[in-house]
């Protein structure tokens, strides 16, 4: 697709694209050159007290764990001794 740029620099994302990638109004795009083109991504701008949930191993583990509830090895206690009891613990 053909866009003109702009006074300030300014393009604009032909409305198609905008409605294939669900693109809205305050989304953040990555911009960056490669090899003489242009490439503009979106992007998740994710607050730094959340980042651990996006670390590789966090993510491994989550895999895991659907894993295992894909399985059926999840088990739901219906009180606090019965959980305690299920991890074999005792009470404090």
């Amino acid at each position: 697709m053909l866009v003109e740029l702009k006074r300030k620099s300014q393009v604009t994302i032909p409305s198609e694209l905008v409605k294939k990638l669900k693109l809205k109004p305050g989304d953040k795009l990555e911009i960056e050159e490669k090899d003489g083109c242009l490439i503009i991504t979106p992007v998740a701008v994710i607050p730094r007290n959340q980042m651990w949930f996006y670390s590789s191993e966090w993510q491994a583990d989550e895999q895991k764990v659907d894993q295992q509830i894909r399985e059926g090895r999840v088990k739901a206690a219906k009180s606090k001794e019965e959980l305690l009891d299920g991890l074999g613990l005792t009470e404090l």
